[in-house]
């Protein structure tokens, strides 16, 4: 694939307010860019999103003012503050609703598959999350089959276990994108 089959893509990356997992946003990210996607990072304000290892991002726009519509794929990193931040957050789970019901690549890595999973976009399907016993019983709530992977790709379905698997995610939302 040539970066000008993907460079009209439009990545929308979603981050928690506080302890975002810096490698699983910065890393994909560097990923999205090399490709010549355009990002808009979100998070739940517009304030200076700070991640568990430091590093700052000054979110585009706030989770409650998304047009998913505008976007191709939705991104949403892992961390800590995911579970305070974005696992209930009902915005998104309509985002993330539309975003799969429009065919649009669906995205999430360490725990926030479970967003994915409350969003109601993994029934029936594989999926991977960050290894604890809680996350896991979250995705099969949502009607996942838990896998024991670093990625698992299903269908525009893209999920990941954690930091370690942050470049191989990217590189799959960018293989997954590239297909639309």
């Amino acid at each position: 694939m040539t970066g000008s089959d993907i460079a009209d893509k439009k990545i929308l990356m979603v981050i928690a307010q506080k302890n975002f997992r810096d490698e699983e946003f910065f890393e994909p990210r560097e990923i999205f860019e090399d490709a010549g996607v355009d990002i808009t990072v979100a998070s739940n304000s517009m304030d200076e999103a700070v991640g568990i290892l430091g590093r700052k991002v000054r979110p585009d726009i706030s989770i409650d003012n998304v047009n998913i519509a505008e976007f191709d794929a939705v991104v949403i990193a892992g961390g800590g503050g995911s579970r305070e931040y974005l696992w209930s957050n009902k915005k998104l789970h309509k985002l993330v609703r539309d975003a799969h019901e429009h065919e649009k690549v669906v995205a999430a890595i360490c725990i926030s598959p479970v967003v994915l999973a409350r969003a109601g976009v993994l029934e029936d399907r594989r999926a991977t999350v960050f290894k604890d016993s809680a996350c896991i019983k979250e995705l099969e709530k949502g009607g996942a089959s838990y896998e024991d992977e670093d990625v698992v790709i299903m269908d525009n379905v893209v999920t990941a276990a954690g930091p370690k698997a942050a470049e191989e995610f990217g590189e799959a939302v960018i293989e997954v994108l590239g297909k639309l």
